[in-house]
């Protein structure tokens, strides 16, 4: 039980990765806030987290929208009281080339991904500050480190969220605040589920270990970042992608 007693905050909480990171990090002691576009997500996560004897509130908020994350922020802490963990994984895709990439594709997968971590660390930022501890844990993807052809928006904001991090990281040092980032490579998730065979089978052939990572592979890298044994750690970039970018 190496989160006893710690609250922990999941955006993009209501399923694949965000959902196996709040279990995981429930089944580890913490008590968790999940936080997803609907709050019909979010209450089905925050019950499995019940489920497994820990404490769970649930949110339905949009995380580019910076009224809403302010609104979800304060009833957070004033049903909480404090929060130990924030883990920014919301994110969506809007694929397509960029010549024909529209302004509004553009900036639905900045603003979720990029600004929405944004908003979350900032609201919480003074809290972490003052406690002189915590950690704070950014999903971004190896397509933030090497691009993907008709992915333009997804990778700038991944790639950004990188450079988020790293900034971030080295503003709360010196309170014991440790901020890191987790780069996914293809993982099984809803996500990647509505891609086609032909697709799937040139990613493997790109992936040294030849097949694709589980949600609970991330799962487990985030607790790691968030437990004790990783105090010494921040600003760092953790890829979990079968050796595909090595």
């Amino acid at each position: 039980m190496i989160l006893e007693n710690q609250v922990a905050v999941v955006t993009g909480a209501g399923r694949g990765i965000g959902r196996a990171i709040a279990l995981k990090f429930a089944s580890a002691g913490a008590d968790v806030v999940c936080l997803s576009r609907t709050a019909e997500n979010s209450e089905k996560v925050a019950q499995e987290v019940r489920g497994l004897g820990r404490k769970a509130w649930s949110f339905g908020v949009d995380v580019a929208d910076s009224n809403a994350v302010t609104e979800a922020a304060e009833k957070i802490m004033a049903d909480c009281g404090k929060v130990d963990i924030l883990v920014n994984n919301a994110g969506v895709t809007r694929d397509g080339l960029l010549m024909r990439m529209s302004d509004a594709d553009w900036d639905a997968v900045l603003d979720t991904n990029l600004k929405g971590a944004f908003l979350l660390t900032k609201a919480f930022f003074r809290q972490f500050a003052r406690q002189r501890a915590g950690r704070i844990i950014n999903i971004s993807s190896v397509i933030g480190l090497i691009g993907n052809p008709g992915q333009a928006n997804y990778a700038a904001s991944k790639a950004g969220l990188i450079g988020f991090t790293q900034s971030v990281a080295r503003e709360l040092a010196s309170r014991s605040v440790t901020v890191n980032a987790i780069a996914p490579g293809f993982i099984e998730t809803d996500m990647t589920a509505g891609l086609s065979d032909e697709f799937k089978a040139n990613v493997l052939k790109q992936i040294p270990m030849g097949k694709f990572g589980a949600a609970e592979d991330i799962a487990e890298a985030a607790l790691f970042l968030a437990s004790p044994q990783a105090r010494y750690i921040t600003g760092q970039v953790l890829t979990i992608d079968g050796g595909m970018v090595m």
